[in-house]
């Protein structure tokens, strides 16, 4: 059973720039997708979703922002939208998007950024820790539990370009890195470095100042975190760098599960 992630950067966007071809080609069970930026009737009048799509946006109440989508060829039942902590209660940003199909539990999150200003580094991190207390209970699931998504977070010096000269931006911050430690030390696998083993430097997002796309010096922000049952399941965990050329300033991670 195929399932992918993906930050597309503003769906508009990525429907002109072609990501009908890349729905088709990965060809996925389940797809989803972080920082749409779109209410439904603002998509174009002349596009529809790849047939028998089962989808669900949900959009921040800000037009223009953030917002997740999760559709799936089987349909799904919505469990929760936003994680219920005090930092949005509402998930007026649309940043969590739990769904339940096949008898599996997929959660479709887009961290913040605290890139902007000082207040958002502090809303990310208090929003970081209710959202991994949200995720504990789900660990010891007995169904298989995805959770997928932008997390806004490089763990380790493998997963970003140049670790000495952003060892102080957020998203590579010591305390950041160490709160997604915790993470992991939760039960979570890190489906793709669990399969890649340390010293693989692959990446799923790229500034696009000077030349770091064409160079391939990016960040490794997008993941598949799986608990124990979803890992037993584990076959393959990729990212499709092409995407993050093509379409949006990151690439697709595909996730292949025995099913």
């Amino acid at each position: 059973m195929r399932f992918v992630s993906w930050n597309v950067n503003g769906l508009r966007a990525a429907i002109r720039k072609g990501i009908d071809s890349y729905f088709d080609d990965l060809d996925a069970d389940v797809t989803m997708l972080q920082e749409t930026r779109t209410l439904e009737e603002q998509l174009p009048k002349n596009w529809t979703w790849p047939a028998g799509w089962h989808v669900t946006l949900h959009p921040a109440e800000k037009k223009g922002y953030s917002g997740v989508a999760t559709a799936s060829k089987q349909p799904h039942n919505v469990l929760f939208r936003g994680h219920g902590g005090s930092t949005d209660p509402s998930d007026s940003e649309g940043r969590v998007l739990v769904c339940e199909l096949d008898g599996m539990v997929c959660i479709n999150t887009y961290l913040p950024s605290g890139s902007n200003k000082e207040e958002r580094q502090q809303f990310k991190e208090q929003w970081m820790e209710q959202w991994r207390s949200f995720l504990l209970p789900y660990f010891d699931d007995k169904r298989p539990v995805i959770v997928c998504g932008d997390l806004n977070i490089a763990h380790t010096e493998d997963d970003i370009w140049n670790p000495k000269g952003n060892a102080k931006s957020s998203g590579f911050l010591p305390h950041e890195r160490s709160w997604f430690s915790d993470l992991l030390d939760d039960g979570w696998t890190d489906a793709f470095r669990h399969l890649a083993g340390e010293g693989d430097k692959t990446y799923s997002w790229w500034s696009n100042r000077g030349q770091a796309r064409v160079k391939d010096r990016g960040w490794r922000i997008d993941y598949f975190l799986l608990n124990k049952a979803a890992t037993l399941a584990l076959k393959d965990c990729f990212i499709v760098r092409q995407g993050g050329l093509d379409v949006s300033d990151h690439a697709p991670v595909v996730l292949d599960l025995e099913l």
